[in-house]
């Protein structure tokens, strides 16, 4: 490898730090200039956990095989029950070992 590759590599992963560092404080700053939310901004924001939960979480869903949807099933049941999410991961972890060395096996 030459010295331009790893001068190139290390400029990249600076301006990938920079670049996150930048979008992380941008939000702080606007909240912090701005003395009033519109609601619709507020709803936006408020819907963003849904949204990136959805698209972690679907790809496993509709990729996954009958053991990881039926634990995901069991994990949501049990998440809109219990205020905590360590029961839900506990539920979903345990039905889906479950499921894969017991029933599938």
């Amino acid at each position: 490898m030459s010295s331009f590759t790893d001068d190139h590599i290390v400029l990249v992963i600076l301006a990938a730090g920079l670049v996150t560092y930048l979008t992380r404080i941008a939000g702080y700053i606007l909240l912090s200039v701005v003395s009033h939310i519109p609601p619709r901004v507020e709803a936006a924001l408020n819907a963003i956990p849904a949204a990136v939960l959805t698209t972690l979480v679907a790809p496993s869903f509709y990729a996954g095989g009958w053991d990881t949807r039926v634990a995901m099933a069991a994990a949501l049941v049990f998440g809109m029950r219990f205020a905590s999410p360590l029961p839900m991961i506990a539920i979903g972890w345990s039905v889906l070992m479950l499921m894969r060395f017991v029933v599938l096996a």
